[in-house]
């Protein structure tokens, strides 16, 4: 079992709250063992804490809710949205909820604050029809016969892998990080174990989506021919035994980023003539709005998308409400007001 961090000294000055910040830190990368990108995160927004106490004037045990409300303030006259001020606050309310257990504060300050409300957009979702558009998109004019050995297998790989994404992410709703740490097959090796992976046998897909949580989602007809097709022309990675395992691989060989899925699908989009933007988390947004709709099987779809809570599957349902609604202004006699 990892050590669990020495105590910070009895609260004072601007050097204790900084070695708080440190202790802190180690206990989540080494105890709570939390993600580096997670770990960034709360990097920043205490980096951000110390700054605004050391300009306060303020010691570990000098930091009171009247200094929190009004760096609250600060932020949210900043331009910074709510939804980013209440990140911030979980991470300096962890903070000293930790610093709590350790009996070395005598409260929290963040207790009664709360960051301002923001209301919640709908997410963006695409059609039924734009959605199989895209998926089965495939171009008119491909490389010409003169053209070289090498472009012509470029072409024919990006567009398997375009194809198998897209249909892979509206089939099975997943977030683009769970696709990207998709392996071919589950695989155990010296330095790497699948995070997820593809049962072609159950037509299905294992991953390992927010908070540790490990769940199955059934993959379509379509989407599964669409990974057999790549499959037979995916190549060989360069890279090391995680990226080997991989199920896709970019342009360099290497396994597939984010970003890279980002740009490939919006370019994809645009090709497809789709009249809006698409980016990887639209059609999860689609995926959950169709389904919910064709069900009306809310816990199921919350199942499928990994929700640790109903409340944020529920949105969907004013989603669906409002496709209704435009169905309904758009085709019934009386809905306009003259």
């Amino acid at each position: 079992m990892p050590d669990v961090p020495a105590q910070v000294p009895a609260p004072g000055g601007a050097d204790d709250l900084a070695g708080a910040c440190v202790r802190y830190l180690d206990m989540l990368r080494h105890v709570r063992r939390l993600s580096p990108r997670t770990l960034v995160n709360y990097e920043r927004d205490l980096g951000d804490l110390r700054r605004r106490a050391q300009l306060a004037g303020a010691g570990l045990g000098g930091i009171g809710p009247q200094h929190i409300r009004a760096w609250v303030a600060a932020l949210h006259g900043g331009g910074m949205t709510p939804r980013a001020i209440a990140a911030r606050l979980s991470a300096w309310r962890g903070l000293f909820s930790w610093l709590g257990l350790q009996g070395l504060v005598a409260s929290n300050p963040l207790q009664d604050v709360r960051a301002p409300r923001a209301a919640r957009p709908l997410p963006k979702a695409i059609s039924v029809d734009q959605a199989v558009a895209l998926a089965a998109y495939a171009p008119q004019d491909h490389a010409p016969a003169s053209a070289d050995r090498r472009t012509q297998q470029t072409q024919a790989l990006s567009l398997a892998r375009g194809r198998a994404i897209a249909e892979l992410l509206y089939s099975s709703g997943l977030r683009v990080s769970e696709l990207t740490s998709l392996d071919t097959r589950y695989t155990r090796a010296p330095g790497h174990e699948s995070a997820g992976w593809v049962d072609w046998d159950a037509a299905e897909v294992t991953v390992l989506g927010k908070g540790g949580k490990r769940r199955s989602v059934p993959v379509g007809t379509p989407a599964m021919q669409a990974l057999r097709d790549w499959l037979a022309l995916r190549p060989a990675s360069s890279g090391d035994g995680g990226d080997q395992a991989a199920l896709f691989l970019g342009p360099r060989g290497r396994r597939i980023t984010t970003q890279r899925v980002w740009v490939e699908l919006r370019e994809r989009a645009r090709a497809a003539g789709l009249p809006t933007a698409v980016h990887p988390h639209m059609l999860r947004h689609s995926f959950a709005s169709h389904l919910l709709q064709s069900s009306g099987d809310l816990r199921g779809v919350q199942e499928l998308l990994g929700h640790a809570s109903i409340a944020s599957t529920q949105i969907y349902i004013r989603l669906d409400f409002q496709h209704l609604a435009k169905v309904y202004d758009a085709a019934h006699p009386r809905a306009k007001k003259r």
